[in-house]
């Protein structure tokens, strides 16, 4: 830095970092200001040709700060434009709330849960503002559309909901110290007697899930300590159908290609695995040597655990065999990968699909797994999927914790639901009668002006409840201005409803 610092007027300042320069110089006149740095440049390109370096005029650039506010040096954008359009979208506005804010609410509402009803409904003004200002709605927007609007749940189902699945993960843990903790006969009667006195938690949810109807299911215990940490399971599974998709290729190309990869296979004996999940069923299959073997779970599991139950049972069959070659079919990408991407909260059928096949390994069996499509014509896969959806045979599995979670999950949005479909007053109601996600719009303000649409309550049509005014009323109607009434029944905007949405009447939802 000491041979450019030579090169460079009195006004003027420098650093070096490796080979990248940069020269500053301050001062009111912007001339001036212009002089001196051109000067320092002149003067470090001239000392640049004598010793053989030189600057690239692309990676080179002149920046100017200045106090005065306003003013761009730019004069095609415009700041008191693009302050109105710019902004973050509604999902990532709900993100950082939910990171920051609502992270803070759901630590230890497992605890605080049991307070009275007046304690915690102080937390709920912030979870309104904060629904607010995510979604851009009016001040007067009623809560309950604003939870709709944003899909989020209203804190006191939202404590219910953590709280059960804090239950329920009790129970997965093995010794966990609230396991064995039950509430005397004597104590029992005397919380009956006296409703208003806080039960213990354990009592607590276990109303609750006689209020929401949950199901009364086994949880499947996890064994933390199943593989050393120096021992972590290795998994591989073969694809002989990468290179192939289901929406370009015949399904006669697929049973050609199997029956190539049998005959490079043809020592090892085939296994056909499967899952099936409907409304009230759920159930896997399993195909050995043209024997169907069908189990029924719980309707509490899921079709992830289904499919993983259906290779467990298959393991399970063939260690009373003698040890020999085989390889296992499945049509579940997701299972194989969480196999082989094993970690240590996984899903508890699969470290125990794990365990198994170290065993089994360790015992002389060579086993393959292999992928394959579904519904392709490949008759294995076709039987083991029959034998899943008619299989009559109860197999008494614990639910995993992740599957009772979604259950969990399906009852509280069932109560949010029926909660919704008294709100018959409510003008987000007749627009949105089932809860669900709205899609975003690009752009903040097209988002809010939609939101405040939707929810009924616009600046034109509820700033007289802020300002203590008198409601705006229709002169040709004589009714108050409302949403509704502008957009579908006023006859005075009959020729704007022609000119935008082509029809006279036509309905919001």
């Amino acid at each position: 830095m000491g041979y450019f610092a030579l090169y460079l007027i009195l006004d003027s300042e420098a650093s070096l970092y490796v080979d990248d320069l940069q020269i500053s110089c301050e001062g009111s006149d912007m001339r001036m200001i212009e002089r001196q740095l051109q000067t320092a440049v002149n003067n470090i390109l001239k000392w640049c040709d004598t010793n053989g370096h030189s600057i690239s005029a692309s990676k080179s650039c002149c920046v100017h700060f200045c106090r005065k506010r306003g003013i761009h040096p730019d004069p095609e954008i415009r700041i008191r434009v693009v302050k109105h359009l710019l902004g973050a979208d509604r999902t990532s506005l709900l993100r950082v709330y939910q990171a920051i804010v609502l992270s803070r609410i759901d630590y230890g509402c497992v605890a605080y849960g049991s307070a009275c009803n007046s304690t915690l409904q102080k937390l709920d003004p912030v979870h309104h503002m904060a629904l607010r200002i995510c979604s851009g709605a009016f001040r007067t927007s009623p809560v309950q559309s604003l939870y709709v609007n944003c899909h989020q749940l209203p804190l006191d189902l939202r404590r219910r909901k953590l709280s059960l699945a804090f239950f329920f993960k009790i129970l997965s843990v093995p010794s966990h110290p609230l396991q064995n903790v039950y509430m005397s006969t004597s104590m029992k009667r005397l919380y009956d007697a006296r409703p208003s006195n806080i039960r213990p938690f354990m009592d607590r949810m276990k109303l609750h899930i006689s209020e929401l109807d949950l199901p009364n299911v086994r949880i499947q215990q996890r064994n933390l300590f199943l593989f050393q940490p120096w021992n972590t399971p290795r998994f591989h599974y073969i694809n002989p159908f990468a290179t192939y998709s289901k929406s370009t290729v015949a399904p006669v190309v697929f049973q050609r290609v199997f029956a190539y990869h049998r005959s490079q296979y043809s020592r090892y004996s085939a296994i056909y695995t499967d899952g099936s999940k409907r409304a009230d069923y759920v159930g896997c299959g399993v195909v050995i040597e043209d024997i169907m073997h069908g189990y029924r779970l719980d309707t509490s599991c899921s079709i992830f655990t289904a499919e993983a139950v259906a290779i467990y049972r298959a393991l399970q069959l063939i260690d009373s065999t003698m040890p020999r070659k085989y390889c296992i079919y499945t049509d579940s990408m997701s299972v194989l990968e969480a196999l082989e991407n094993y970690h240590d909260r996984c899903h508890p059928v699969v470290c125990t699909i794990l365990d198994i096949t170290s065993r089994l390994y360790s015992k002389g069996f060579d086993i393959v797994f292999c992928w394959l499509p579904s519904h392709v014509g490949i008759i294995g896969n076709e039987q083991a999927d029959s034998a899943a959806k008619s299989a009559t045979t109860h197999l008494p599995l614990a639910v995993p914790l992740s599957d009772m979670k979604r259950v969990i999950m399906h009852h509280i949005f069932k109560i949010w639901q029926e909660s919704w479909s008294q709100q018959l007053d409510n003008k987000l109601h007749s627009v949105k009668p089932v809860i669900g996600a709205w899609p975003v719009m690009p752009m903040r303000r097209t988002d809010v002006k939609l939101t405040r649409l939707r929810i009924g309550h616009t600046r034109f049509t509820h700033r007289h409840l802020l300002f203590g005014e008198r409601a705006p009323e229709c002169p040709s109607c004589h009714v108050s201005y409302t949403v509704h009434h502008i957009l579908i029944d006023c006859p005075v905007f009959n020729h704007h409803r022609i000119t935008f949405f082509s029809y006279i009447y036509f309905n919001l939802i």
